[in-house]
């Protein structure tokens, strides 16, 4: 296709190149492939294996660790609250609606909110109240927990969790990554509550907002591929999913880095276990780092017997990296394995329908490896081999993204840009196809060593629709 004078002028405006956009329209017409998903991760095949005193001595190396390294807690917060409303957007009376009247006074944004209300506010008005002011705002911004009359938010949450696990020295690191529309009101949140926590905790607060570039955004094309155009007759580009924020991440300059989701926070009453947890898997990520930083430097020395060394390293990465190499490799291949970024994932015991998940994989050399898997990666006729899964990803995950040498990664490098995947939107009535980039955790860190860890259900508490803030483990009391 050509683009004309005009098109090629927006594109550049956007960040992209004109044979970026052609290759996006040639993927759309590929499509993409699905993963060669193996089978699914069990409890004795692809889990980290280790009793509490262990656990134990993994949360303390990290403490000590603690002491000395930069710690951040990276938290993608950019989600607006939609689809947690989307009940009662649709004007319709159903279940949901019926339990958010019934228990409205249990919310925490109700105490702000009814005095908004006129004195005789009936169902609708409620309804409508709700949807007018949260419906379109991030999620990070909406009270979910209720402290004296006081509804905190999922941000204030987040700072009060980095405080008590993801502090360097006297400093906690948090980044968040925003919606340009929505930043001010977070800038103007962090104003007026950072000073607060800090005097409280006794800690200063070093807090960073990121916008999604727009130079990773991909075009918009109709239902038979050829390029969506709005009302004006431009281009219609559109954020490429959670995966583009890997570059977000990539920016970051830290030793270990916390991933987790914005709406996955519990109430002070409830946060030890996290606690806990999160510096577990900080432990054993540090604990496995440290040998592979030691593999490394033994093949560099040169002084080491190459058949001992051989089998050493191919014991390790079989059997402690995820990785079930199918040949011998050279000295070099296995070095190559070994220094790369690292991710320890918790991963939680599936009560549900089997969907997405932990999986081993096989990539296009013939090695397996241990893999987070969406659902939509997978082929129909893989089903079967999806339905066995025992766990899923709640995206609860420690990264480390420096070398031996303390350098750090550059994680753009390590994306398989073959797993991202189409998705079928509207825009002002009209059908589009879009394309997401590979998954944040997904694809844009294929290229990852992966370990699974197991961690209480009760950690994940994630606000997907309004009602789940009625849930026991968002009781703050």
């Amino acid at each position: 296709m050509d683009f004309s004078e005009k098109d090629t002028k927006q594109i550049k405006e956007h960040g992209l190149t004109v044979e970026e956009v052609k290759k996006q329209l040639e993927q759309f017409t590929n499509g993409f492939p699905y993963m060669d998903i193996v089978k699914p991760v069990t409890h004795d095949d692809g889990v980290f294996q280790a009793d509490n005193m262990e656990y134990d001595r993994m949360a303390n190396l990290y403490t000590n660790y603690a002491r000395t390294h930069k710690l951040v807690k990276f938290v993608p917060a950019s989600g607006a609250a939609t689809r947690m409303f989307k009940d009662l957007m649709s004007g319709s009376i159903n279940q949901t609606v019926l339990q958010v009247l019934k228990n409205i006074q249990q919310f925490a944004f109700w105490n702000d909110l009814q005095n908004t209300l006129p004195e005789n506010a009936t169902d609708k008005d409620k309804i409508n109240a709700i949807v007018s002011r949260y419906g379109n705002i991030p999620k990070g911004l909406i009270p979910f927990h209720l402290y004296r009359n006081y509804g905190v938010t999922p941000l204030e949450e987040h700072l009060k969790e980095g405080e008590q696990y993801a502090k360097s020295g006297n400093t906690v690191n948090i980044h968040f990554t925003v919606s340009p529309e929505h930043r001010k009101l977070f800038e103007n949140l962090l104003r007026r509550i950072v000073p607060i926590f800090e005097l409280k905790y006794c800690v200063k607060y070093n807090i960073e907002l990121s916008e999604q570039n727009k130079s990773t955004d991909t075009i918009a094309v109709n239902t038979d591929n050829s390029v969506f155009r709005n009302s004006d007759g431009s281009l219609l580009f559109r954020p490429a999913g959670h995966g583009a924020l890997i570059e977000n991440l990539n920016n970051i300059d830290a030793d270990l880095i916390f991933i987790k989701n914005i709406d996955n926070v519990q109430p002070d009453n409830l946060r030890k276990d996290t606690i806990r947890y999160k510096k577990v898997l900080a432990g054993i990520l540090i604990s496995r780092q440290q040998q592979i930083f030691e593999l490394i430097r033994q093949i560099d020395s040169g002084r080491s017997n190459v058949e001992l060394l051989t089998n050493i390293l191919h014991d390790f990465i079989n059997n402690k990296l995820g990785i079930k190499l199918q040949n011998k490799l050279s000295l070099a291949e296995y070095r190559k394995i070994l220094n790369r970024p690292i991710r320890v994932c918790g991963i939680v015991k599936n009560t549900g329908a089997p969907g997405g998940g932990p999986f081993w994989v096989r990539d296009k050399n013939g090695n397996i490896s241990l893999q987070i898997v969406e659902s939509s990666q997978i082929a129909p006729e893989s089903k079967a081999i999806m339905n066995q899964s025992e766990y899923f990803n709640p995206v609860d995950m420690v990264c480390g993204t420096r070398d031996c040498h303390g350098n750090k990664f550059d994680l753009t490098q390590y994306i398989d840009e073959n797993t991202g995947f189409i998705s079928q939107k509207s825009k002002d009535g009209k059908e589009l196809r879009a394309m997401e980039r590979p998954g944040l955790w997904n694809g844009a860190m294929a290229d990852w060593n992966t370990i699974f860890v197991t961690v209480p259900a009760y950690t994940f508490t994630p606000v997907k629709v309004v009602t789940d803030l009625l849930s026991p483990m968002h009781k703050t009391r």
